[in-house]
């Protein structure tokens, strides 16, 4: 069997839609399925180290990508070129994925599957045009909007099936009139084998905000948190990584003498335990008109650190009903910064608070959200066969924290009853 992979980014980038890839190829049967990857350059930010996965990878040639506007569709538009010729030079699929980055990309699946007569699955890591429009990038209304929805629509009403990262994005493609027999929900996840829980730091309160910050995160309610608390010694917020709304605060903290933030770079696939063991909560934000075009992925490697989550954004997404299923951290409205900070005086008070919520963050996330259950959803929908590592999944309820008040899961409660 064939498996055709394409997207703008695949090992060794580090990129999260290569990385929950290169999960996915990893949890395949290499021997019985021949896999290649069209991918562009590496150059999103850090590399990953870890051994060359069996894949053939067609890198064509593409623009540096970018995170500004113009270099972003350059890139994505090169690349989009470049992958159109290298697919149909490829031999012919049995089952063609594509991603979306770049958008559309799934407009050349559906191409491939008309003349070569393979299965088409789309994962829909955001919805487009959705994204754009909610974002301001695009109007509502435009003709350029209503040409790329009925593009992406028209591959989506055509394939095989539709990875989707959780119910309110299901919710956004049923919006779009696509039939719901063809929506496949699995969240994504992290590994747990490399990001483990590391005893809580001493000192100050940490917020700790690891990845891109970009123009899908809230930055107004957190900033208004860290102006309140600013060069207060009882509390420290650290951003890790890059982004938009990370430049925007790194200017506000700048012009306002704000010291008690602090910003560092990206971190390593092998560093970014260490990376979040750093501190008490694990920030997530999002702007609430962005629910379902958009599912954080950064909330599992929380989970996976042993950290309870913070979550600025709406009561409907993914995270507030992960939060509010395991106990695990606790959800803020966006412009609430006055909850929020109370919040955070709340927390500093009782740090048992933290430390339980932190060990029901891991328990839910061995439970439901580590590498081996994950890719073994991906590899299940798209019809493929495991490796023999992944049919032999560790019993995720053998816990490797310590217990800690665990909360019941409902649902496993309802299925034991």
């Amino acid at each position: 069997m064939r498996l055709l992979l394409i997207n703008q980014f695949f090992w060794p980038d580090t990129a999260p839609t290569g990385r929950f890839l290169l999960d996915v190829v990893r949890g395949v049967d290499g021997e019985k399925i021949q896999i290649t990857a069209i991918c562009g350059a590496s150059d999103y930010g850090t590399t990953d180290d870890t051994t060359r996965p069996p894949v053939r990878i067609l890198r064509p040639s593409t623009a540096r990508f970018s995170r500004d506007i113009v270099g972003r569709i350059l890139s994505y538009g090169s690349f989009l070129a470049g992958a159109v010729v290298a697919g149909f030079r490829v031999g012919r699929p049995d089952t063609v994925v594509t991603l979306t980055t770049p958008p559309l990309t799934s407009v050349f699946g559906r191409m491939l599957k008309l003349s070569r007569g393979c299965r088409h699955f789309i994962w829909e890591m955001d919805v487009y045009p959705d994204i754009a429009v909610d974002l301001g990038t695009l109007k509502r209304h435009s003709m350029l909007t209503s040409i790329i929805g009925a593009l992406a629509d028209w591959s989506r009403r055509n394939a095989d099936g539709i990875i989707v990262l959780g119910e309110e994005m299901k919710a956004r493609l049923i919006a779009r009139d696509i039939p719901e027999h063809k929506i496949h929900i699995a969240q994504n996840w992290a590994d747990g084998t490399e990001i483990t829980p590391l005893p809580f730091p001493e000192g100050p309160l940490v917020v700790h905000y690891s990845g891109n910050f970009g123009l899908p995160h809230e930055i107004d309610t957190i900033f208004g948190a860290i102006k309140q608390c600013a060069n207060d010694p009882r509390y420290r917020f650290v951003f890790s990584g890059a982004g938009i709304r990370r430049r925007q605060m790194e200017e506000l903290c700048r012009e306002q003498a704000i010291a008690n933030v602090l910003f560092q770079p990206y971190s390593s696939r092998a560093e970014l335990g260490a990376s979040l063991a750093e501190g008490h909560l694990g920030l997530v934000t999002q702007m609430p008109q962005t629910c379902g075009s958009v599912v954080p992925s950064k909330t599992y490697g929380i989970m996976a650190a042993g950290r309870p989550i913070l979550y600025i954004g709406p009561r409907e997404a993914t995270p507030a009903r992960i939060i509010e299923r395991f106990h695990c951290g606790w959800q803020v409205d966006p412009g609430d910064t006055t909850a929020l900070v109370s919040l955070l005086e709340k927390l500093n008070s009782e740090r048992h608070l933290i430390v339980e919520a932190g060990v029901r963050a891991r328990h839910a996330f061995e439970r439901h959200y580590d590498r081996p259950m994950g890719a073994a959803r991906i590899v299940k929908i798209l019809g493929l066969e495991p490796a023999e590592a992944a049919k032999t999944v560790r019993d995720p309820r053998k816990a490797s924290y310590p217990e800690v008040a665990p909360v019941s899961d409902p649902q496993e409660t309802a299925t034991a009853s």
